[in-house]
């Protein structure tokens, strides 16, 4: 959940062109499903809210997730993740994460500011753990070079892909700021698939996203993700592995999605 939704390499073949995709004014919401064998539960629910900034060549996103009644009794979360992000390059200039998980607190502020291909972050971190009295505030600044973005603009970013002019296999890689650190994003496209959500069946786009350090060292499990091939480019389905079992976002909103 904390993860839905983030330079190249010897390997890596040129970055997809971006297609005519824009990104709309919507809301897209989810039921957060968790899985282990035959146990296959509600756990949580997210929203994602598109705005645009009327004036400015930005858009503003808003995602809250929360556990289920039955899930705060083991792992109470409330998220609130919010951007400003560009429209032509889904580049954020603005990003913030407020996260009440397991009784901790985190809150991180983001402010980006890019020259060529240099793209500088200054990072304003609140940590307060369960039983601490106080916040404990820090200061950093990232620096990356290339396409950057953070686990909010990742999201609209991998949904502006020139799909049809993709092959299975192909990747593409960029640097994901996240509170403190950076990583990188290795996302590779996998193939066309049928999803089936609720009742229906959708074509969609399969993509699945590997998440390292800078020395190579994997920071957490791959995700997957399939996008629906319709112009709404809503991603249906998102997957990642849990310690015990599995957990899935999936799409419940109508199609196209609701608009603002």
């Amino acid at each position: 959940m904390k993860k839905l939704l983030l330079t190249f390499a010897l390997l890596l073949a040129v970055l997809p062109a971006v297609s005519a995709w824009e990104v709309p004014k919507e809301t897209l919401t989810y039921d957060i499903m968790y899985k282990w064998g035959l146990i296959n539960k509600k756990a949580g629910d997210v929203a994602i809210k598109t705005a645009m900034v009327p004036g400015t060549p930005e858009f503003q996103a808003e995602l809250t997730a929360k556990t289920a009644k039955w899930a705060d009794r083991f792992y109470l979360v409330r998220d609130t993740l919010r951007g400003t992000i560009a429209k032509a390059t889904f580049y954020p200039s603005y990003y913030e994460k407020i996260a009440r998980e397991g009784g901790d607190f985190n809150h991180d502020i983001l402010r980006y500011d890019r020259s060529g291909s240099v793209v500088k972050a200054d990072v304003k971190v609140a940590r307060k753990k369960k039983d601490a009295k106080a916040v404990k505030r820090s200061t950093k600044t990232l620096t990356a070079t290339g396409p950057t973005l953070d686990m909010l603009s990742a999201f609209y970013f991998m949904r502006s892909f020139d799909f049809a002019n993709l092959h299975k296999g192909q990747m593409v890689k960029l640097t994901v700021f996240s509170g403190r650190e950076k990583e990188i994003l290795t996302i590779h496209f996998d193939n066309r698939d049928r999803v089936k959500i609720g009742k229906k069946e959708y074509d969609t786009y399969h993509i699945t996203f590997t998440f390292t350090s800078g020395d190579g060292r994997k920071t957490s499990d791959n995700m997957d993700a399939w996008i629906s091939t319709g112009p709404e480019r809503i991603p249906l389905l998102l997957e990642g592995k849990l310690p015990v079992g599995k957990v899935r976002a999936v799409y419940s909103g109508p199609i196209p999605p609701t608009a603002g």
